[in-house]
């Protein structure tokens, strides 16, 4: 069974972290939601959300993606975190996959991850960072083992997106069809 890390930040955006959570969990994924501090985490709209470990306890285990939710002030807490920058780092040189959502790929730019690839954010964040991305406004972009998306709106899509990378084509078509999304 695949296995995902989703760090959750205060200030995290809710539908983000929690359509990401839910879809994958439905595919038969192991999700592991992770505080980066001790107790509920607030996010942007005042949600509160009750992760299942903190960060410190998993920083070991061997998860398969490591999924960024975004909102604000959340992406600034995963962008400045120290231990977020070494997982990225480690996921990318071990040929793991990372996606980010909303303002989240800014924590990979930070890290150097988009530097030459195709990547997308919320309107603001990664056009307006320097560097040799290209950014590009559809709602999912994958290009090698990095995924982004734009935000609250392209969550789902995201999230399946995830799902197919992670069980198949077919696994993801057997979870999409039941939300009645068309």
């Amino acid at each position: 069974m695949p296995s995902v890390l989703i760090p959750l930040a205060h200030g995290c955006e809710e539908m983000e972290a929690v359509i990401v959570m839910d879809i994958l969990r439905r595919a038969g994924v192991d999700v592991v939601a992770a505080s980066l501090t001790p107790g509920p985490v607030v996010c942007s709209r005042g949600t509160r959300l009750l992760a299942d470990a903190l960060l410190d306890e998993v920083l070991q285990q061997p998860f398969d993606m490591l999924v960024l939710p975004g909102g604000m002030p959340g992406s600034e807490h995963l962008k400045n975190d120290a231990r977020i920058q070494t997982l990225l780092t480690h996921y990318a040189a071990e040929g793991r996959y990372i996606a980010a959502i909303c303002a989240a790929p800014m924590a990979l730019h930070a890290a150097g991850l988009l530097e030459g690839k195709r990547a997308t954010s919320f309107p603001g964040v990664l056009d307006q960072l320097p560097g040799t991305h290209h950014y590009v406004e559809d709602a999912v972009v994958r290009d090698g083992n990095t995924v982004t998306s734009r935000g609250p709106g392209t969550a789902m899509s995201f999230a399946l997106a995830l799902v197919g990378l992670l069980c198949g084509e077919a696994k993801r078509q057997a979870v999409e069809e039941p939300l009645q999304r068309s």
